[in-house]
């Protein structure tokens, strides 16, 4: 298997994680009964805010990079080129959702911006 589907695997099975973990800091603040309802005015403040954006940002990026990983896959295109990018995207987005959690700031935008970039990277090699 190319080392580039471990590593989406990898980002799939963080994703997991980081949503279990924010359920988890949310039944805390609000109570499981809470979260077992509609939530419809429901507003998770501090770090439960903070796991909560973290999660959805994180899905909206596994989104974005599996259809790439995918198609390059399918394409059989420089998987060295892609094992890199998707390494740099998996330990970007690790770091990304870290300093989102601590409420790091001008980090957790770099580090958000080196994860997009790599997987913009990822769709431009296909298309070159």
């Amino acid at each position: 298997m190319q080392e580039y589907l471990i590593y989406l695997a990898c980002y799939g099975a963080f994703v997991i994680f980081v949503i279990l973990v924010q359920v988890l800091i949310a039944a805390q603040q609000v109570g499981l009964s809470t979260l077992a309802g509609n939530r419809e005015a429901l507003t998770l403040t501090g770090l439960a805010g903070r796991m909560e954006r973290a999660a959805n940002n994180s899905l909206l990026a596994l989104a974005l990079v599996a259809p790439a990983v995918g198609m390059i896959h399918v394409a059989g295109t420089a998987p060295d080129l892609a094992n890199l990018l998707l390494l740099t995207f998996l330990v970007a987005r690790i770091f990304y959702v870290a300093l989102y959690a601590l409420g790091v700031t001008w980090l957790r935008t770099a580090a958000w911006m080196v994860a997009f970039l790599s997987n913009a990277l990822l769709y431009l090699q296909l298309l070159l």
